[in-house]
Order: structure tokens, then sequence, then C-alpha cells
């Protein structure tokens, strides 16, 4: 079995641990009735609806 002939140094270890959890930024996408910024796939926290269909009921209602 192979075994490392130097030590490694608590930078390199830690560089290659944080290789793997480097985050990407959310996507925003508009919504398609009110174009209030919201993530894909929810229902918009603005107008209650989702792909336009009035999914929750607002205060304006």
């Amino acid at each position: 079995m192979g075994v490392p002939k130097k030590r490694t140094s608590s930078q390199k270890r830690d560089q290659r641990r944080a290789a793997n959890s480097r985050y990407e930024a959310a996507n925003v996408v508009s919504c398609q009735k009110c174009r209030e910024p919201i993530l894909p796939h929810t229902v918009c926290s603005n107008c209650g609806t989702y792909k336009k269909r009035a999914i929750l009921a607002t205060a304006e209602e």
C-alpha cells in the first residue's frame, strides 16, 4: 500500500478540501406576472402565482 513520502501541509490540505465547497450564486428569474425576482420553480411570494396560475390567496383578493 502506498505511503506518503512527505507530510501534506495544512495549507495544501485545506485548499484540497475547500475546492469541493465552492458555491455558485443562486439562479434568479423574474415572475411572469409581476416581474418580481424569485427563485425558479417556486411560488411568487409577492403575487402568489406559479406558471401564471394563482396558487396562494393574497391580501388583494
